[in-house]
């Protein structure tokens, strides 16, 4: 245990302090910059990165596409949050939270702006019809899991994520009581999985879309080295729903999107045509230098 921390009477920002995100943490909104956001020829303009937020909504589209429905076709811009670019004025116009992703709909006489991950996974899905059930109990089901979502990941992402891989010092208490809530959510998904093929139920939905980035990750080790330490083998139900979900060639291309890091062979950095996929150029697929 680290020696005890008596709290001041009041808070002040320590700048350096923050570890690895330091020069992108602050405790103010608003833009830092003037830059506008750039527009592309597609209905959905996307500005995103590929973390598991990111992730839902280019897999989202990727599946709308693969159904048929051509008023899906995006544009993903990507935004270098490391550098500040989420502060940039036009990003802030269209996410006044300055968090990745934003999506600007240019579908109808008048652009809308929907900012927060699950927000943009339920405008789509009611957009066009696919992926969030219209019976009362299986809606209700399926977005109940969405909402579970938005609400426990940061204690996987911010909280054991932080703590055990980012921070600059490793803290016991942080991370055992994150480790704990962590594994509480691991079994809570596992026993759920045990009684039916997809967390709404028998069919695949936003809410798998939500889930998978952050749990199915840390399922199959694509989220951060933890998996061991927090022994997710251990959750069959959870690693079979995982490997489903990864097969799926929409889910394969949307992790690729605006994606900055690993493998350059499953790096596009932007994405403006399904083309891409498949004629990527070195300014879309190579890393970053």
């Amino acid at each position: 245990m680290t020696d005890a921390y008596t709290p001041p009477k009041i808070w002040t920002w320590n700048k350096e302090n923050g570890g690895r995100f330091a020069n992108i943490n602050r405790p103010i909104a608003g833009s830092t910059h003037e830059k506008d956001l750039p527009v592309g020829r597609h209905p959905m303009q996307l500005y995103s990165l590929a973390t598991p937020n990111g992730v839902k909504v280019t897999v989202m589209l990727e599946e709308l596409l693969a159904l048929g429905h051509t008023g899906a076709e995006y544009d993903a811009w990507l935004i270098r949050i490391n550098e500040g670019d989420q502060f940039g004025s036009g990003f802030v116009a269209a996410n006044p939270n300055s968090k990745i992703p934003a999506l600007v709909d240019h579908s109808g006489a008048k652009p809308i702006r929907v900012f927060e991950s699950g927000a943009i996974l339920v405008h789509l899905a009611e957009k066009f019809g696919a992926f969030l059930p219209t019976e009362p109990a299986a809606r209700a089901e399926c977005l109940s899991w969405l909402f579970w979502q938005m609400g426990s990941a940061p204690y996987l992402g911010g909280g054991f994520g932080h703590f055990y891989a980012y921070a600059p010092i490793k803290i016991e208490y942080a991370i055992d009581r994150f480790a704990m809530e962590v594994k509480r959510q691991l079994d809570v998904l596992d026993r759920r999985l045990a009684e039916s093929p997809y967390l709404g139920g028998d069919d695949y939905t936003i809410a798998d879309m939500a889930v998978w980035p952050w749990y199915g990750g840390m399922a199959k080790g694509l989220l951060y080295e933890g998996g061991e330490f927090l022994q997710v083998q251990d959750y069959k139900n959870l690693i079979r729903w995982a490997d489903t979900i990864g097969e799926r060639p929409a889910v394969k291309r949307g992790r690729m999107v605006n994606r900055v890091f690993g493998d350059p062979s499953s790096q596009l950095h932007e994405r403006h045509d399904a083309g891409d996929f498949d004629t990527k150029t070195a300014d879309k697929a190579a890393p970053t230098s």
